[in-house]
């Protein structure tokens, strides 16, 4: 990796083999970027790479003939610059543990591949993850709203912005049923079933991720997917609060939507564009919380709408199993990422509880000292 941006990257317009820079620190970030670009954009991208333009296909080639062959692999120190690269960010500072884990997983995949095709006689990476950074998957409390902030937040959107009521209730699906922005941004009319007054559902069926138009088949900003955790096909049901039905019944309403048709759609009939959403709920956030709230973590990235959801069912007593279900995630997940947010529950619990200080009485009358009783 240092071969492909170090110091002798060339910049546009120069002679890429023979090129050694003028000043040297402004013409390597310059090269840097043009590499990158040159790999993010057409060489990782099989639908554009055939088309692109001279100067990029330049830069590839110089790419290719300044990087190593596979055999680089059997070197253990090269295994290890990789591994480094891996964590670290380009200005050599340790990079999130969650995307250094991501990266890692996707080099395993490509080393996996290059065993299969016999171009690798093994897979080079080490086993176990000794020594490395750990990924910490629990929701942080802080980042949660509270009831009030959330009927502030939903109000203000409702009333200050443009397409305001599609937004809220967008915004009112993450906060009352949990879904997952890319789920939510996928539903139709028909996948809801909104009485009048009451408790409705929802039929989640698939997700539609912004994944980038230059990287879906079709050139759409979105690609459908199905449920996350789960095959081709599978849906989940899950239930919707009476205020979440009212919001809803008043867009289907409104809007004049039919049975198939978006219920959250853009101004252009299309998907809701997550740069819009997640800028109009920046907004709300400034508008309506106090400065040490809006500086703060709470409710920052639309997801923790969703974080939210799942801790008020838990702390409400649902059973973990269907928390699990309605939020599409697995039991241990559920406990490995909410048992922080969970809260509330000690004064059910304590009464029942009758001190390990003392002594358990066991079947034949016998007391067994340091057993917990409940």
């Amino acid at each position: 990796m240092a071969a492909v941006v170090g110091e002798h990257a060339p910049e546009h317009g120069s002679s890429f083999d023979d090129h050694h820079g003028g000043a040297a620190g402004q013409a390597a970030s310059r090269g840097q970027r043009q590499v990158r670009t040159a790999l993010l954009q057409w060489a990782f991208n099989t639908q554009c790479r055939p088309d692109a333009p001279e100067d990029v296909a330049a830069v590839l080639g110089w790419i290719r003939r300044q990087s190593p062959v596979m055999d680089v692999w059997e070197d253990p120190e090269a295994v290890d610059d990789v591994l480094w690269a891996l964590y670290h960010r380009l200005d050599d500072t340790v990079a999130a543990a969650s995307s250094g884990m991501r990266h890692r997983r996707v080099l395993n995949v490509v080393m996996q591949e290059a065993v299969r095709r016999n171009v690798l006689p093994a897979n080079p990476l080490p086993k176990g993850l000794g020594g490395l950074p750990q990924v910490t998957r629990r929701v942080d409390p802080r980042r949660l709203v509270n009831a009030v902030q959330a009927a502030g937040l939903l109000e203000w959107v409702g009333r200050q912005v443009r397409m305001g009521r599609c937004y809220r209730a967008f915004f009112a699906t993450l906060y009352y049923a949990g879904l997952r922005p890319e789920e939510a941004i996928a539903l139709r009319v028909r996948e809801a079933v909104l009485p009048e007054q009451g408790w409705g559902e929802v039929r989640v069926c698939a997700a539609r991720p912004e994944v980038g138009s230059r990287w879906t088949d079709g050139g759409e900003v979105h690609e459908s997917r199905c449920l996350k955790g789960r095959p081709e096909g599978e849906a989940r049901v899950v239930p919707l609060h009476p205020e979440l039905v009212a919001i809803l019944r008043e867009l289907v309403g409104d809007y004049g939507l039919g049975r198939g048709e978006l219920l959250f759609a853009g101004e252009r009939g299309g998907p809701l564009a997550g740069s819009v959403y997640r800028r109009v709920w920046g907004k709300a956030r400034e508008a309506v919380l106090s400065e040490s709230e809006f500086r703060s973590s709470t409710g920052r990235r639309v997801a923790d709408l969703r974080d939210t959801c799942l801790t008020v069912w838990l702390n409400s007593g649902v059973p973990p199993a269907q928390v699990a279900e309605w939020g599409g995630t697995s039991v241990a997940m559920l406990f490995a990422a909410y048992a922080q947010c969970v809260s509330g529950q000690a004064r059910e619990l304590l009464p029942t509880y009758r001190g390990c200080a003392g002594a358990a009485v066991c079947g034949d009358g016998a007391r067994q000292p340091g057993v917990c009783v409940f």
